[in-house]
């Protein structure tokens, strides 16, 4: 009982002295350095979020299990080289983490040493897009990557059809890397920014004054200030002060602003006035009861406003709080060594080998991406790429003393009026924000960009055609005008801004200039736009923008034609030669096939055989008529009869359809059918000169190039048509519909045959990416809609129409390919009904023959082959009656 006793003791022991030893691996202090400059906009209020972070900390004893937390700060006082060398001090004392440094540009310094010594650098102000953990994989971002902050502006300027943007930012690694990341998402709206104004990280007032007036010189007018809190603010300074905050411009800043207002609130008056009309983005941080009590708390702390800032850094201190517990349990120990390549370092005033590894870095590390908790700003959890979860952010507008909120944008939703927290329990999401109120009090949304102020006109490029004077025509003195002119004048008029232009004659006005060529030279600058008959093709959708169509012509083919007149054979017209043979023989065919199927029942089919001869003929013509007198008394002939009615029923009408159109409308004939004729001959085509109809008709209907004859002029087209391939000239002529119009307008002896075979339309072109385009194109709509449009047209390319405007290529004449069907299914039954008949009177012989009537026991004798068939013939030619009658009398003389 003594030992049994002894060793319960022992037993209860063991695990008691394991819980102790436990214990006691935690240190009675864990320490945290942080590096920022306290006096900074950031730094008063971080420093006391932080100091509030470590006193609850240390209050709660279930978090840390009476192990006190110890935060030891650093001021960097402005300095960057004092932000890079504080936290390598932190890194020769016993720290497990550090909080900093405050800047993008120090914190990638200072990452490549926590990745050698491993020891996490924790930083919610260095937002650089950039570090990526790849690279600094001891590097742990606690707020929200400026890489969703890029893509909110990008949605916002993509939500109000803005093009273009202009952006302002420091020439260091925060504003190239935020900057560039801008530019990434605006191309994912298929957005731009055309002017990238970099500062010096540290500029003047003439530094940024000079960079301003060039800004007020671009077309854009969304200006994105991607600035820092130091000297942010003065850019909206020298902009009031150089007009810039006056109506139809948009100025946007990152959440530099937001967190300005909201830590130095009120603002001074001055400074208030100068941003009037801004949009600015915070990061959203979700209401709640936690967050409510400790901005309560907060004014008590501080007269300072609490910006996002303060939120993050209060999380961060408890994060990590959270991180070292777990650290802790699972069975971590704060323990640091020399690492052996700094200590060859050894010597020197620098003393680099005081730099200590962190021996359980690894595991502490992973301990605080395995942090899920909710915080001041919401969850604190991260992601694979290490970025918080769910990125969002408030859209503020700046209006009198402060700010209104006018939306939110939400990473997998975009732009919304719904907070993000209501649009994750809905199923629909609609991207708006509310009205905003720009800069020059105005509540009606900028355009976005305006003409530069450099006093250019716009060289517009028309192309000098020795054609059709009508579309476009350069005179003697210089004055271009023509309905492409009229129509590009009329659209500018609609605008509600002036466009100052030139228009500029493109060729020699000898030999027609290519419009391709036309596009390619706006592309390379040399024009800033081209107004003409420049179709819309693909290749040339590659080079420059095109608005809105404000002509549909597609390709046609003209060739000469004539006219037909009524003779006396026009009746013959509706229906082809072999059609005519076929019906004919048709006719015959069921006639003999009635008579065959009656002839043996019906006794107007029988006869002396001139009598039948001209009964058969007789009763299968008059069925075109539907007159036959003679009836049909067996099944199989009324069947056949039936179909064969409803064949002319249908052969009749689309005889008489045909007939009444060739002798009611002016028909014109031309050995040309269309496209397909001029792809299967080996006639000279014509086309006009500088077109893309050459490459079309090489390139897509594989036509060669030694037939194209190139023409310039409606009388060059003329001429050819009317010489003909055999003197010198071409068959036909593709050219767009527009043009043919204007051509056959005066010349009767040409037509239009076949169907149009493209669809394209005439534009004008614009550089890539040119707002002036969507302008014009809704400009264009207008003209259509008013009728201003079809007024210009009228007036231009209207002519008096020739005598045989309303005559018509020849109606094609009706083929048996049409009717083949029906004769085949005429043809069927009456095949069918012979074979069905045929066996019926083999059966009806074998029955009434003598062979099979000859008594039992006699002897039967066979006849020849010849004779039965003889027979047989005999047989069908008798009438029913007869054969009847017969057998009866012989089945009475076999009874007797």
């Amino acid at each position: 009982m003594k030992w049994l006793l002894l060793l319960l003791i022992v037993c209860d022991a063991v695990p008691l002295q394991g819980l102790t030893t436990n214990v006691s691996a935690r240190p009675q202090v864990v320490n945290i350095g942080s590096v920022f400059t306290f006096t900074s906009l950031i730094g008063r209020v971080i420093k006391v979020a932080m100091e509030a972070a470590v006193e609850d900390v240390n209050a709660n004893p279930s978090v840390l299990n009476n192990t006190q937390l110890r935060i030891i700060m650093h001021d960097t006082k402005f300095n960057g080289f004092m932000s890079i060398m504080e936290p390598l001090r932190f890194m020769e004392s016993e720290t497990v983490a550090i909080i900093g440094p405050q800047r993008s540009t120090s914190a990638r310094v200072v990452a490549h040493v926590a990745s050698e010594l491993k020891i996490p650098i924790l930083s919610f102000t260095a937002t650089d897009p950039t570090m990526s953990p790849l690279q600094f994989p001891f590097f742990i971002r606690t707020s929200q990557n400026d890489l969703y902050q890029m893509a909110a502006i990008a949605d916002i300027v993509h939500f109000y059809g803005w093009r273009e943007v202009i952006a302002i930012y420091a020439d260091d690694d925060y504003g190239q890397n935020g900057v560039a990341a801008l530019g990434d998402k605006l191309a994912e709206k298929r957005c731009r920014i055309s002017y990238k104004a970099a500062l010096p990280p540290e500029p003047t007032r003439e530094n940024i004054t000079n960079l301003l007036i060039k800004v007020a010189l671009s077309e854009s007018r969304i200006i994105v200030v991607h600035a820092s809190f130091i000297w942010g603010l003065e850019v909206f300074n020298v902009a009031q002060y150089l007009g810039m905050m006056s109506t139809g411009y948009v100025w946007i800043a990152t959440n530099w602003l937001s967190t300005i207002i909201d830590t130095d609130s009120p603002l001074p008056l001055d400074t208030i006035n100068n941003i009037q009309g801004v949009i600015t983005l915070r990061i959203y941080t979700p209401d709640s009861v936690m967050k409510k009590n400790f901005t309560q708390r907060w004014h008590n702390l501080t007269h300072v406003g609490l910006s996002t800032y303060g939120l993050y850094a209060y999380d961060t201190v408890w994060l990590l709080a959270h991180a070292i517990d777990d650290f802790f349990r699972k069975g971590g120990n704060v323990s640091f060594s020399k690492n052996p390549i700094i200590s060859d370092l050894r010597g020197g005033n620098l003393h680099l080998d005081a730099l200590k590894v962190f021996d359980g870095g690894n595991t502490f590390l992973e301990s605080i991406l395995q942090v899920d908790r909710i915080g001041l700003t919401g969850r604190m959890k991260f992601t694979r790429d290490r970025n918080l979860v769910n990125p969002a952010f408030d859209v503020l507008n700046v209006i009198g003393t402060g700010y209104r909120t006018i939306g939110y944008w939400y990473n997998h939703l975009g732009l919304s009026v719904m907070q993000p927290d209501e649009l994750e329990n809905t199923s629909l999401s609609r991207q708006k924000l509310h009205s905003v109120v720009w800069p020059g009090q105005t509540t009606q949304n900028p355009r976005g960009w305006v003409f530069s102020n450099n006093g250019r006109h716009l060289r517009i490029g028309v192309p000098n055609r020795y054609r059709f004077e009508e579309v476009v025509s350069v005179q003697s003195n210089g004055i271009i005008t023509g309905f492409c002119v009229d129509v590009f004048v009329a659209a500018l008029s609609l605008l509600p801004y002036a466009v100052p232009f030139e228009l500029v004659a493109f060729g020699n006005g000898h030999d027609n200039p290519s419009n391709s060529e036309l596009v390619r030279l706006i592309t390379a600058g040399v024009y800033d736009a081209g107004v003409g008959d420049i179709t819309i093709i693909t290749e040339r959708t590659k080079m420059a923008d095109f608005t809105q169509p404000y002509v549909e012509s597609g390709l046609v083919v003209v060739a000469p034609i004539r006219k037909l007149g009524s003779n006396a054979m026009a009746f013959l017209r509706p229906f082809t030669p072999q059609m005519w043979l076929i019906s004919a023989f048709s006719f015959l065919i069921v006639g003999a096939v009635i008579w065959f199927l009656e002839h043996k029942h019906n006794d107007e089919f029988r006869g002396p055989p001139r009598r039948q001869v001209i009964t058969t003929f007789w009763f299968s013509f008059s069925t075109l008529f539907f007159s036959h007198r003679e009836t049909t008394i067996s099944n199989l002939g009324r069947i056949v009869l039936l179909i064969w009615l409803f064949v002319v029923l249908i052969v009749n009408s689309s005889y008489t359809a045909s007939l009444t159109s060739i002798l009611t409308v002016h028909q014109l004939s031309s050995p040309i059918k269309g496209i397909e004729t001029l792809e299967t001959n080996n006639d000279p085509i014509g086309y006009p000169q500088g077109s893309f109809v050459r490459d079309y008709l090489v390139n897509e209907l594989r036509i060669h190039e030694s037939r194209l004859v190139p023409l310039r002029s409606p009388e060059e087209y003329e001429k050819a048509l009317r010489d003909g391939p055999g003197k010198g000239g071409v068959a036909a002529v593709v050219d767009e519909r527009a043009y043919i119009e204007l051509f056959l307008s005066n010349r009767c002896e040409f037509g239009i045959v076949g169907q149009e075979f493209t669809k394209n339309g005439w534009g004008f072109a614009f550089p890539r990416n040119s707002p002036l385009a969507v302008d014009v194109s809704t400009a264009i709509l207008q003209l259509s809609e008013n009728g201003d449009l079809q007024r210009i047209r009228d007036k231009w390319l209207l002519r008096k129409a020739c005598s045989l405007q309303g005559a018509e290529i020849e109606v094609d004449r009706l083929e048996l390919k049409s009717f083949w069907g029906l004769f085949v299914v005429c043809g069927l039954a009456c095949v069918l009904a012979l074979a069905v008949y045929t066996v019926l009177m083999i059966r009806q012989f074998r029955h009434h023959s003598p062979d099979h009537q000859e008594p039992e026991g006699s002897i039967r004798r066979r006849s020849s082959p010849s004779a039965r068939i003889h027979s047989f013939l005999s047989f069908v030619k008798e009438k029913e009656e007869d054969i009847k009658a017969r057998s009866s009398r012989e089945r009475q003389l076999e009874d007797n």
